[in-house]
């Protein structure tokens, strides 16, 4: 899986060009080691030849603090479980303080080979405890997971960052169904979707098509992020990635008028 290693440690080269700012909303320390020399080649082809790279590069820092501040949130009042799907090159589980927590990271075995790899380099303290499960995510996954002692008589919060616009349909169900089997009631779900609408409009096609030639094409969209996490027993709000951003720094982020194109997901298990 060497395209979704390259993805995510481009992920970890954004989080390390946000850390570098003075007007930063976050501040990842593993992200120089977590994106490489990999991940900054290709964050400097972004910045060269996408014409929104900036956007992208808004993008991922609001997201990223958007789901540090539900996690923090949640650890504080008491969730003792958070579990991150397509857990990637993500270092919350050492950014962020929430002792007496258990992080639950799934991913490819490749990705997470990877990430230990250049962890173990690190010696830096976790600031909880940190289990890890090599698995697909579209295949069985679950087992490993209670296996690794996670319970799902407790609530539990679920970060799932940058992972359904690549899937198909019923994968993006599947997976919805088995977090659902497993979130007790009350527990909180975080994602983040793009539109039906922004992958059929004509002027996204080129992009799109760009993406899969890369191996990172967009394949799941929803106009009806509300009704799709109904179906599979959560209470759903949306939240516009603008005013998210305006909410943290208004200078740096204006408000702009509401995205139909993209929104974060915060869910409550019903």
């Amino acid at each position: 899986m060497p395209e979704v290693v390259q993805s995510a440690r481009w992920v970890a080269a954004q989080r390390l060009r946000e850390s570098e700012r003075t007007d930063r909303l976050f501040s990842d320390p593993l992200a120089p080691a977590l994106s490489g020399d990999e991940g900054m080649a290709a964050l400097k082809l972004s910045e060269k030849y996408n014409p929104r790279h900036e956007e992208t590069a808004n993008y991922i820092a609001i997201r990223t603090r958007f789901f540090d501040d539900v996690a923090q949130a949640d650890a504080t009042a008491g969730t003792r479980q958070i579990v991150l799907p397509a857990a990637g090159m993500d270092a919350r589980a050492y950014r962020i303080s929430w002792l007496g927590t258990t992080l639950y990271e799934i991913d490819h075995p490749h990705v997470l080979a990877a990430k230990e790899e250049i962890l173990q380099a690190q010696h830096r303290a976790l600031e909880c405890k940190r289990i890890t499960i090599g698995a697909d995510l579209t295949q069985d996954w679950i087992h490993g997971l209670l296996d690794s002692g996670f319970r799902s008589n407790e609530q539990s919060t679920w970060l799932i960052e940058g992972l359904f616009y690549y899937l198909d349909e019923p994968a993006v169900n599947r997976i919805l169904k088995d977090v659902s089997r497993l979130a007790a009631p009350g527990s909180v779900l975080v994602t983040d979707l793009v539109s039906r609408s922004l992958l059929t409009s004509p002027w996204m096609q080129q992009a799109l098509k760009a993406m899969e030639e890369q191996g990172m094409g967009w394949r799941f969209g929803t106009d009806d992020p509300v009704g799709l996490f109904a179906v599979h027993g959560w209470d759903a709000a949306i939240r516009d990635p603008g005013e998210e951003g305006a909410r943290y720094d208004s200078q740096r982020f204006p408000v702009q008028p509401r995205s139909s194109w993209s929104f974060f997901v915060l869910a409550r298990r019903m």
